[in-house]
């Protein structure tokens, strides 16, 4: 038997002991007008069971082998004008994409430690490497991309160096976990710039890839505010010459990028799953997944008998209501017989 208690032990004491201090006592001192002895027993036993119930009883139902991926994986995500054209499974932003593909990358590597990093008009390390997936998904959710009014072009190898320093600081403290890289991106070199190069993290960077999003005709982009509701911006598109801007994917620098990072491309649409390489053998290792994961929960048996319980208070509750209205009802009073007199006449 094993307990998974939803509050401190000492905090449920603290909470239950009084209460049931209270129904005992009840029970000694009754008096002549209370409730039966047997009341109050059914009470105490509700209290009990409703503590029984908050420590989250359970049977351990044995452990099993899980894989476990000692590697470390950045994500570079593009958040420039252009990831929220609408050119994506239908006509949906292309950042929804993104989402789900990162979702599909938590789930094909479970054990990993992610890093996110963003850019746009310039880079930022949004998340450090952590095993706390929960915070990605949750920051991937609230992700929006750059103002449109405050958007001066954008390079899609602005976060070269800012991966580099990742992967170089990712090395350094855990030279035997492996690392892997995936980027995010449309493409679209806007800066009128040449691309920043990623080779210099090659050396680093043990697999992964380069997923690219959009269609050769384009999408649409609407204006974006900043705000984290999706529906704080004004709903209208980027106009170019009277018309709805229209952004394009340019694999050709996508390409040049996964062969920079010497990871594979992959042109990534609503209808296919993204093909994940296999993480690393050196890394990946079976582990005993722990008994809190396999265990048979049996506070179900302790809500039940408090719902009989209840049950049984209200049943008395509404019989005690009904004794009550009884006695409180007017009798009625006989209506008075008329006197007869001789004669016939009353």
């Amino acid at each position: 038997m094993i307990f998974q208690p939803v509050l401190n032990v000492f905090l449920l004491l603290l909470l239950f002991a009084p209460v049931a201090a209270v129904a005992v006592i009840a029970m000694v001192r009754r008096r002549v007008g209370d409730p039966p002895v047997l009341t109050w027993v059914l009470r105490l036993v509700m209290i009990v069971a409703c503590f029984a119930m908050l420590l989250r009883p359970g049977v351990p139902g044995g452990t099993t082998q899980s894989l476990a991926t000692d590697t470390d994986i950045v994500l570079v995500v593009d958040t420039t004008a252009s990831i929220v054209a609408e050119d994506w499974d239908g006509a949906k932003p292309r950042l929804d994409g993104v989402r789900d593909d990162v979702q599909a990358i938590v789930d094909e590597y479970p054990g990993a430690r992610f890093a996110l990093i963003v850019f746009a008009a310039s880079a930022e390390l949004r998340m450090p490497l952590t095993t706390d997936t929960t915070a990605l998904i949750s920051s991937l959710e609230v992700l929006r991309p750059e103002v449109t009014s405050r958007s001066r072009g954008s390079s899609v190898g602005i976060a070269a160096r800012m991966l580099d320093d990742t992967l170089t600081n990712a090395a350094k403290a855990s030279s035997e976990r492996s690392r892997m890289v995936f980027y995010f991106g449309d493409g679209e070199q806007t800066d009128g710039g040449t691309p920043e190069s990623f080779a210099s993290s090659a050396a680093f960077t043990d697999g992964g890839a380069v997923f690219g999003y959009g269609t050769a005709e384009g999408g649409p982009m609407k204006l974006t505010t900043g705000g984290v509701d999706p529906s704080s911006g004004s709903g209208e598109y980027i106009q170019y010459q009277g018309q709805n801007a229209l952004s394009t994917i340019d694999e050709a620098n996508l390409q040049t990028i996964a062969e920079q990072l010497g990871v594979p491309y992959q042109h990534r649409e609503a209808d296919a799953a993204p093909e994940l390489p296999a993480a690393p053998t050196t890394t990946t290792t079976l582990s005993e997944s722990g008994e809190v994961g396999n265990v048979i929960e049996l506070y179900w048996v302790f809500a039940l008998l408090v719902a009989v319980l209840l049950a049984v208070e209200l049943a008395r509750a509404t019989m005690l209501v009904a004794r009550l209205r009884a006695l409180k009802a007017p009798v009625p009073e006989p209506s008075p017989v008329p006197e007869r007199h001789e004669g016939g006449e009353s």
